[in-house]
């Protein structure tokens, strides 16, 4: 019989997607997921991120998420073998791109995968790359939001989201999943770790950040289609939660 096909030990792809709703992604391999036009929302462990191109994914192998995009976007996936690199120090870390990083990112993706082994300087820069990312890892990125366990708790989740511009109001969420206010906010206490008012304030920057890496739109329409009639009270919640303005966090999407 054949022999089974030597694959490299580490190899890299580009790709356009068109928008899809979410779908369960798991590969063989640990995975470092990077938007470079675009943004991505990911779902695993009870939490949600949005990456834009200043952010990575970083997944062990066999470890599944869920991925959707809502607009077309244009990634960047580096894969490595799991005697190539050791394991991840978590299943899935969400961490900040340094330009270091990114200019790896693109170096690698002049490898994709084929029979051949890696090249001396391929492996050099795999190596780096992983190297780079891992140290990363252990300073992950807080912007995400809870997901939530409970059917009706998702369903708050998904509400909220829906009426972000239209200033949403508790009561009418709590109504409209069948629970008493009081007994949503203790979902919310106890399967997010926070109140309802800090998951909508996460929701309005996640969806934010999405705004200003998927167009060219001015901070002040994102703003305002985020549910923010203050622009300033808009820059002081974006910039409590990534450290950066709006606009210093678009800056970080360029090369």
């Amino acid at each position: 019989m054949p022999a089974d096909p030597v694959r490299r030990e580490a190899f890299a792809f580009a790709r356009e997607f068109a928008a899809a709703p979410s779908s369960e992604l798991c590969v063989d391999r640990h995975y470092l997921l990077c938007a470079s036009r675009g943004a991505l929302r990911l779902e695993a462990h009870g939490r949600a991120w949005v990456l834009p191109p200043a952010r990575a994914a970083l997944i062990a192998a066999g470890e599944p998420i869920h991925v959707a995009i809502a607009h077309p976007v244009t990634t960047s996936s580096v894969l490595f073998d799991r005697g190539f690199v050791p394991a991840p120090p978590v299943p899935l870390t969400v961490v900040d791109l340094t330009p270091l990083a990114r200019a790896l990112v693109t170096e690698c993706v002049e490898w994709p995968d084929a029979e051949e082994p890696l090249p001396p300087y391929a492996r050099s820069i795999f190596g780096a790359l992983a190297a780079v990312v891992w140290r990363l890892a252990e300073h992950p990125s807080a912007v995400s939001v809870p997901a939530g366990r409970s059917a009706e708790l998702r369903r708050a989740l998904a509400l909220t989201e829906d009426r972000l511009a239209e200033a949403p109001a508790f009561d009418e969420i709590a109504r409209d999943v069948g629970l008493a206010p009081r007994s949503l906010a203790r979902r919310f206490e106890d399967e997010c770790g926070m109140t309802w008012s800090a998951v909508l304030r996460r929701m309005r920057v996640l969806r934010a950040i999405e705004g200003l890496a998927t167009n060219g739109t001015s901070v002040t329409t994102i703003a305002h289609a985020v549910g923010y009639t203050s622009l300033s009270a808009f820059n002081a919640a974006f910039r409590d939660l990534t450290g950066r303005t709006p606009t210093q966090y678009r800056q970080t999407f360029r090369p």
